[in-house]
């Protein structure tokens, strides 16, 4: 039977504001349904990444843009004990949920469980409602759940490129538009890497990081005359 989704006007928790849209409902047309993903889809293209919105960042990147650059990062990885095929793939649907829910930031409240339940379900309204458990349709279930599962060498790393990923977008608006310091994204992603090639890319982020301030301070004017 299939579960009512919650009423879209129903507070998710007392720090929210994040409203959810109803799943879709299918229609039964393979056709029609499927249209209806490829254009749920575009959401990944428009909807800015939330914490940097919070920041108050000029232009901020979608979730796409997030997505493409971590496929494009796992593509120059030297490690030949990862399967590098899975790992583009994964990184292309980890975040393929938002599509529906939107990028849920910690500030807004919403319990962990919530935040994974409510996901899930998207991911289940995808997979089996509009591209009807097509092979294709449970590849990219598959891939979604490694992910979150988290346990293999691929889940693991793809996680890494997340984190890293995230950290070169918050060293580029400090540097690129004058941000103010967004020290707290580098602090929840550089310390928590674990794969050695990418903890490698973020020791030299880190340093071109530092190089960067120190440029920056050196060329601010000297106090005045006395």
């Amino acid at each position: 039977m299939e579960e009512k989704p919650q009423d879209v006007t129903t507070p998710i928790s007392s720090n929210s504001q994040r409203v959810f849209p109803p799943l879709y409902k299918p229609t039964g047309d393979k056709s029609s349904d499927r249209l209806a993903f490829i254009h749920i889809l575009e959401k990944l293209k428009t909807q800015k990444r939330t914490g940097w919105v919070n920041h108050n960042i000029p232009g901020p990147e979608s979730i796409s843009d997030h997505m493409y650059r971590m496929a494009m990062l796992a593509m120059c990885s030297s490690d030949t004990n990862l399967d590098i095929t899975k790992c583009v793939m994964m990184c292309l649907v980890h975040d393929l949920a938002e599509a529906h829910v939107g990028d849920i930031a910690p500030r807004e409240g919403i319990p962990k469980a919530e935040k994974s339940r409510r996901e899930a379900e998207a991911m289940h309204n995808f997979v089996h409602d509009m591209l009807h458990s097509s092979p294709a349709a449970l590849r990219i279930e598959a891939l979604w759940q490694e992910y979150e599962a988290g346990q293999t060498a691929e889940a693991k790393f793809v996680k890494d490129l997340d984190r890293f990923e995230m950290a070169s977008q918050a060293f580029e608006y400090e540097r690129d538009h004058g941000a103010e310091t967004l020290q707290p994204f580098f602090d929840t992603s550089l310390p928590m890497i674990r794969h050695p090639e990418v903890r490698s890319w973020g020791e030299d982020l880190s340093q071109e990081r530092e190089n960067f301030q120190s440029s920056s301070r050196a060329s601010l004017p000297g106090p005045g005359p006395v």
